[in-house]
């Protein structure tokens, strides 16, 4: 038996190969059928050729709701049957950066749909420590748990208080992850953006109240919202260079900046304009176990609601006529699934 499965060949270039069907579960793995697919900014960026971790050819797909179809010797944690969220990180158990609870950034890390084929095929084997299940949700909502627990490691990283004032640069899906975890503590929630179109969803339909379309008028306008002070906590969810750059000069005195975009370009910045509020820079990367048994839980709960998330929907089938659309911001696309099965 012979699968389909999409493969990111090369930048701009997505193809349908043949790949041979999954072997049987080893020890500590599973099995694991693929329902629902998210396509993410990582995605894109891999088939633009913009990506620094991509190498080619990939199988993308890394934000995945699967069913467990068998497991091996030693799982305990999953069982055929069990719907389940994909952490899609592959880190060592034994590596530095995992000892000291710090799985996201383990040295020999390999992702899903980055490093290592990903999830965009009918069936394949993974560590079923990587699998997180609900009794409760749809394959739809596992699959957005992933984007949800990057934003939810960002404001983790930032340490928000709820007294503060945070901007988030950048209304995509990212930059709609993090609001969403900064609304839960309370802080007073910003949205930059350059796109009037994604402004007016993070209003109508997540309900920020305050939106900035950007301008030369920024730092102005930042500060007519946070009392003179420019915000606490500065996000940066673009991934743009110029942006990122342009960000260490909106930071509040003794304020953080965290980057949770990625860019293969330079950042720059004058030393004086952040070391003068005594800034504190942050990087985040990826997420942590923790985080996803958090946002099923929270979304179990009714705390987090997934429904304004999906504005596009496709068949496998039909993924690659359509998959160029996703990169151009007019097509309103904020966050496609795949569908490969009920």
């Amino acid at each position: 038996m012979r699968m389909n499965a999409l493969v990111l060949e090369a930048p701009k270039l997505l193809k349908c190969h043949s790949i041979p069907a999954p072997e049987k579960p080893g020890p500590g793995e599973a099995l694991v059928r693929v329902h629902r697919v998210g396509i993410c900014g990582t995605d894109i960026s891999g088939y633009l050729g913009k990506m620094p971790f991509f190498s080619y050819p990939r199988i993308p797909g890394h934000e995945l709701g699967v069913e467990v179809v068998a497991v091996g010797s030693g799982v305990t944690n999953v069982q055929p049957g069990d719907r389940c969220s994909v952490e899609p990180y592959i880190n060592d158990p034994n590596s530095y950066a995992s000892r000291r609870g710090r799985p996201n950034c383990c040295e020999k890390l390999e992702v899903l749909g980055v490093h290592r084929d990903g999830g965009l095929r009918p069936q394949f084997v993974l560590p079923a420590r990587k699998l997180h299940v609900s009794r409760k949700l749809s394959f739809e909502q596992l699959a957005l748990v992933e984007t949800l627990a990057i934003g939810c490691h960002a404001v983790f990283r930032a340490a928000i208080q709820p007294d503060e004032a945070v901007l988030i640069i950048g209304a995509g899906p990212i930059g709609l992850a993090t609001l969403e975890f900064v609304k839960l503590i309370g802080a007073k929630l910003i949205v930059l953006d350059v796109n009037a179109q994604r402004l007016d969803f993070c209003k109508r339909t997540m309900g920020v109240a305050y939106t900035i379309q950007h301008s030369e008028r920024v730092e102005a306008d930042l500060r007519e919202l946070t009392d003179g002070h420019l915000p606490d906590v500065v996000i940066d969810a673009t991934g743009s260079s110029a942006s990122m750059s342009a960000a260490f000069g909106l930071v509040a005195p003794g304020g953080r900046l965290v980057f949770v975009g990625i860019t293969t370009d330079e950042v720059h910045f004058r030393h004086p304009v952040f070391h003068k509020p005594e800034g504190t820079l942050l990087c985040s990367r990826n997420a942590l176990p923790q985080d996803f048994s958090h946002i099923i839980g929270l979304i179990e709960a009714g705390r987090i609601d997934t429904r304004p998330w999906i504005t596009h929907r496709t068949a496998f089938a039909e993924l690659i006529d359509v998959f160029p659309s996703y990169t151009r911001p007019e097509t309103g696309v904020i966050k496609a699934i795949v569908e490969l099965g009920d």
